[in-house]
Order: C-alpha cells, then structure tokens, then sequence
C-alpha cells in the first residue's frame, strides 16, 4: 500500500463563513479542501489558474472556486503565510 501523500498546499488553521456553511454540504467542502490542497483549483479562469501555480512557489495567496452539489458556487481562499484557509461564498468577500 502506498502511504498518503502529504498535502501540496498547507491549508494552516480551516474556517469557513457562516454563510458557506448554511449554503454548502459539509462533504462538498471537505472534497474542495482535498482538491485546493492537492493543487486542483477547481473553475478559476486561466489567468487565476497560472497566478495559483506561481503563487504555490512564491509564496502568494492562492484562491480555489468550485460549485456544490445543489450549484452554488464558493471560494477556498489559502493566505499567503498559509496559516489559514477560509471557506466563502463569493459575497462574503
């Protein structure tokens, strides 16, 4: 058996807000924090996307989009010193 791999991103201290966690299933953001941690920042335009892959080595924020199950949309957003990962929906910003 192959041993778990660790994480590419540190996600540091996780919260989300509280309307992400009245509009988003607990499992639909546990499978977004493995994607964001793995690197899969999920429906970022491509511009996002190439900022995430440097921002990874350089050390800058890293901002993850995906869609729940019932559709709606939210943000993993990871800070720059990687002490914490917080959960949103887009009008929480």
């Amino acid at each position: 058996m192959t041993p778990p791999r660790p994480p590419f991103v540190p996600l540091g201290r996780t919260v989300a807000t509280p309307a992400a966690l009245a509009a988003v299933s607990p499992l639909d953001i546990a499978a977004a924090l493995r994607r964001h941690t793995s690197g899969d920042w999920g429906e970022v335009d491509p511009g996002d996307r190439a900022a995430n892959d440097d921002a990874v080595r350089s050390g800058e924020r890293l901002l993850s989009v995906y869609q729940s199950a019932t559709g709606t949309t939210f943000w993993v957003l990871t800070e720059a010193d990687r002490t914490a990962t917080t959960v949103l929906l887009p009008d929480d910003y």
